[in-house]
């Protein structure tokens, strides 16, 4: 995405938040400037809005590369090994569908109120999501190609090194994309209670009980900001793992 396209897109929607401000006119809804104001001495506070948005930064960077590095080669296996995959794909089948957030109160009771149960919770929507999408891709590759370079010599860890993990990186990183919105989510509401710190205490906790409508909104802007950081992340690891991916014809 070009810088100014994407500046265009901010530019509009700034314009549109403000005319609803406008429009509503009430304190439940303040224009951009004012939470810009909010957002800058939040941002600025001892263990204010910087200190929560890099705690839930560290909760949602550590559960993708935990996550990646459990789900890639694991769905790399079940993609190579037909028997493995008739014995666990059903489970998967069974699992996959449940909404991961729903264990949350049996994860807090059994890892506790601090980083880890909320850092396990990410990683279980993650896990699955990255696992089937690789998993699909490695099974779906032609028979011929994986023929033709067995046909050279090559054996099981040069097809994964060579041929698996190039095939099926793009679409991991498809599927990590697809799922930042998700971890984002679930990151929020297993910090909006049972916890002191990270952006969805400051926005619900924090400023919501408070009615400090400015201070909650600057709140989800870092958030929005955090999942922003995230896409532009996945983009460059796109371009540095898979780069054979934006070569023009």
């Amino acid at each position: 995405m070009r810088r100014r396209d994407l500046a265009l897109a901010t530019l509009v929607l700034l314009i549109g938040w403000q005319l609803l401000a406008w429009l509503i006119h009430r304190e439940v809804l303040p224009g951009p400037w004012e939470v810009a104001q909010a957002f800058a001495r939040a941002l600025l506070a001892r263990r204010g809005l910087g200190w929560h948005f890099l705690v839930s930064a560290w909760r949602v960077v550590i559960s993708i590369v935990i996550s990646m590095l459990l789900a890639v080669p694991a769905g790399l296996i079940l993609g190579q090994s037909r028997a493995l995959d008739r014995f666990f794909g059903p489970m998967i089948y069974i699992v996959y569908p449940i909404p991961k957030i729903v264990f949350l109160p049996v994860i807090l009771l059994l890892l506790g109120l601090g980083d880890r149960s909320k850092i396990f919770i990410i990683c279980l929507v993650l896990f699955f999501q990255i696992l089937v999408v690789v998993r699909d891709q490695a099974s779906a590759l032609r028979p011929e190609l994986i023929y033709s370079v067995r046909s050279l010599g090559a054996g099981r860890r040069a097809l994964f090194r060579y041929v698996y993990l190039p095939a099926t990186v793009p679409a991991a990183l498809t599927a990590l994309r697809v799922s930042v919105g998700t971890a984002i989510a679930v990151l929020f509401f297993a910090e909006s209670f049972a916890t002191t710190a990270g952006l969805g205490y400051y926005i619900i906790v924090d400023s919501w009980g408070r009615l400090a409508y400015p201070d909650m909104y600057a709140g989800v802007m870092a958030m929005s900001l955090l999942g922003l950081l995230l896409y532009f992340l996945i983009d460059r690891l796109e371009r540095r793992l898979a780069p054979w991916m934006f070569v023009k014809d």
